[in-house]
């Protein structure tokens, strides 16, 4: 790799993932650590002054825009404006910007997958702020990669996966929606796609622009918990067996999270040939990881 390579967020579960696999292949990361208010427009304005990497991860509000039950609309304003700057030092510095977005912007009315052409009407705060940002990204530093991700899943404890194990330990009902979509995407496999990209803009491809990925293949938030539950089983004696179906109207974030998710990710193979993979096969060493730390 000759490019040098800055990440912001190195401490969440995917820039660890994405730390991890760059180290297989001798690929390293200065991964500085965040500010103890967090990041803001002045002390990114420091950091990218002091240092010139040739390309920047910012996954700093990873755990916010993938992980969290909610998030409030001030600290995601607060997200905004550093992102914002982050955007206008990039352009100012000539960093490529390689930014994570999310299947939230789509309002989930589509009955088939969403591509990149598709436009984007979100449905919650996160989404209406994960818009905002892309769009301001676009117009301030064209030399980026904006990465629309599915239904993240990481190790931990206080993530999605996570909430949902520990409820899985009381002996209550588990519902979930079984006519919502989406492509679940194990943190490992989102970790290797951004490496993969960053190797090939190390070759000095032009290859801006926005692109889906998400794990093979479409399911449901009940066909999801089921197939967690039975490797979780191999770990741990679980309270609750087999998770009960609800209506997607009668989930408490339906207001919020798209009915349909599902990304098409042909832009991303045809691209950099990135092919998705199946989710099924990162459950094993996601749920591993999960209990070793647990």
């Amino acid at each position: 790799m000759r490019m040098s390579l800055m990440l912001l967020g190195g401490g969440n579960a995917l820039g660890q993932a994405l730390i991890r696999l760059g180290a297989e292949e001798d690929i390293a990361f200065l991964a500085p650590r965040p500010p103890e208010n967090g990041w803001t427009p002045a002390n990114l304005t420091q950091l990218l002054d002091d240092h010139r990497p040739d390309a920047l991860v910012n996954l700093a509000y990873y755990f916010d825009w993938f992980q969290a039950e909610s998030v409030s609309e001030q600290r995601l304003a607060q997200q905004e404006r550093a992102v914002e700057r982050l955007a206008e030092l990039c352009q100012h510095h000539q960093i490529t910007l390689v930014q994570p977005s999310s299947y939230r912007v789509f309002d989930g009315s589509r009955a088939t997958a969403y591509s990149e052409k598709d436009e984007p009407v979100p449905l919650g705060l996160r989404g209406q702020a994960l818009w905002r940002i892309e769009q301001s990204v676009r117009a301030t530093c064209p030399q980026h990669v904006l990465l629309r991700f599915g239904w993240l899943l990481d190790e931990s404890i206080d993530g999605s996966l996570g909430r949902f194990l520990t409820r899985a330990e009381q002996p209550q009902e588990l519902l979930l929606a079984d006519d919502r979509r989406g492509n679940p995407t194990p943190v490992d496999d989102a970790a290797r796609v951004i490496l993969s990209v960053l190797k090939q803009l190390d070759c000095s491809a032009p290859l801006w622009g926005t692109y889906h990925y998400a794990g093979n293949e479409a399911t449901t938030p009940l066909a999801l918990g089921q197939a967690i539950l039975t490797e979780a089983g191999q770990h741990r004696q679980l309270a609750v067996q087999a998770p009960t179906p609800q209506a997607h109207a009668a989930r408490p974030d339906a207001s919020e999270e798209p009915q349909n998710a599902v990304l098409a990710c042909k832009k991303i193979l045809h691209t950099f040939g990135i092919k998705p993979r199946a989710w099924r096969a990162g459950l094993p060493p996601l749920l591993d990881r999960f209990y070793r730390h647990g």
